[in-house]
């Protein structure tokens, strides 16, 4: 039998974070993925330097990849230092990946990383969310959502 999934992910350390996904797209499920890296990635990620803004991920032959996630060249390395921009591809289980593609193909939802990060083993991984985009109505709510939240607070904090 599968052991439980944790309801949050053990992020020790968080390379690169993708902020404005939540804003452009409701986010329905998380998955957290593996990454399959070459070794001089390993070490630009652990140095902090990654990029996830412009990055998306897709189904292509029964495998997830990374597409258009950059990971600068290790500044140590040599003649075999990777492609920043190349795809990359994501370990996920059979049932998950059949479970995305699914939602993929026929909802019409997108996968979006949310973040990059090491856990505590020290093992790269990739928050990955199957998300539905918004329309431009829903962004205006979610900014007047946060203005007030803003001045609640500020109001709050004046009150004592």
């Amino acid at each position: 039998m599968a052991r439980p999934k944790p309801a949050t992910f053990d992020k020790q350390k968080t390379v690169a974070d993708n902020r404005r996904v939540r804003f452009d797209y409701h986010v329905e499920e998380t998955f957290e993925a593996g990454l399959a890296l070459q070794g001089t990635e390993v070490k630009a990620l652990r140095a902090g330097e990654a990029s996830i803004k412009e990055s998306y991920a897709e189904v292509r032959d029964g495998q997830v990849w990374l597409i258009n996630a950059n990971i600068p060249e290790f500044s140590h390395g040599n003649r075999n230092n990777h492609e920043p921009r190349r795809p990359r591809k994501l370990l996920l289980h059979t049932r998950e990946i059949d479970k995305l593609f699914g939602a993929v193909e026929r909802k019409g939802m997108t996968l979006v990383p949310l973040s990059v990060y090491f856990n505590s083993t020290g093992r790269a991984k990739v928050e990955l969310a199957l998300a539905k985009g918004k329309q431009a109505h829903d962004k205006r709510q979610t900014i007047k959502e946060r203005d007030w939240k803003r001045d609640k607070a500020r109001l709050m904090r004046e009150r004592g």
